[in-house]
């Protein structure tokens, strides 16, 4: 059983990492489980981490993404060469969005295509299409990222075997308890690591556009003189209506009218009394 508890105490002090803050917290932890036992410098001994045996090379993982706001003078010829340009570069639309405004017809894309492929539609879209209104286009480096969740989950996966094979050695109902517990532990971990990875390898694989069309809709000078008519009249019937419900506010107003004049007569007659 003695054994057990070192071994058990080893791995948990491995879990800490490199940072000898946590290593040493970690002896202070050992010392309360196994009081006999004498103080062992972790930090300095040659007691290797998942870290240590671990290496981890990973490429540049770049998450590219662009903002596009183009008119043009016929949305569905646009359209068409928006279908081109995707096929010939092996990107499809996620999702589209149509809606009428009253000076423009609007289309709205949102647009997977893949990282390699990215710059191509990019000027295509860019210089094939229409005139180009604005254009952003952003890169982020999420090596870093990538590397850092690579390396902690590596370390989870060498732990988990280890507290696997501490498992077959235990006897102890407690002690397969508390080690059941601390595999379920890294094995939810593992998993949202993986998850966290899959998402960046998907983002960094497929980049994404969001690109907005717009066709301006033509206003010659007849539709102008009958719009300002028409925005006169409907001027004059806006005022006689606000004239209207200002009248019929007042009248709404009609018991405080009746209670007015009675309120008058009684402070006349009030200030008649009091003379007297």
């Amino acid at each position: 059983m003695r054994n057990l508890y070192i071994l058990f105490a080893l791995i948990f002090l491995l879990s800490c990492g490199q940072n000898s803050h946590e290593i040493t917290s970690a002896n202070a932890s050992l010392m309360e489980v196994m009081p006999e036992a004498k103080a062992v410098d972790f930090a300095n001994s040659n007691t290797s981490t998942p870290t240590d045996s671990v290496a981890v090379s990973i490429d540049k993982k770049i998450i590219k993404s662009a903002n596009l706001d183009i008119e043009v003078s016929n949305l569905e010829k646009a359209k068409q060469n928006i279908q081109e340009g995707l096929k010939k570069n092996k990107g499809y639309i996620q999702n589209e969005t149509f809606s009428s405004q009253p000076d423009r017809d609007v289309v709205s894309f949102f647009i997977k295509v893949p990282n390699e492929n990215f710059d191509a539609l990019i000027n295509s879209f860019s210089t094939g299409l229409g005139d180009l209104i604005s254009k952003n286009v952003k890169s982020d480096d999420v090596t870093e990222e990538y590397t850092d969740v690579s390396i902690r989950l590596n370390n989870k996966l060498a732990f988990l075997d280890k507290y696997r094979d501490l498992l077959k050695q235990t006897n102890s109902t407690k002690d397969i308890l508390e080690i059941q517990e601390k595999i379920r532990a890294l094995e939810e971990e593992i998993d949202s690591a993986k998850g966290r990875l899959k998402f960046i390898d998907d983002r960094v694989k497929y980049s994404t556009i969001d690109m907005t069309i717009a066709k301006i809709k033509p206003q010659n000078s007849v539709t102008s003189k009958i719009g300002f008519g028409t925005k006169f009249v409907d001027s004059i019937s806006q005022g006689w209506n606000n004239f209207v419900d200002f009248v019929l506010g007042l009248v709404s107003f009609w018991p405080f009218l009746l209670i007015i004049p009675v309120l008058i007569f009684l402070w006349k007659k009030w200030k008649a009394r009091r003379k007297k």
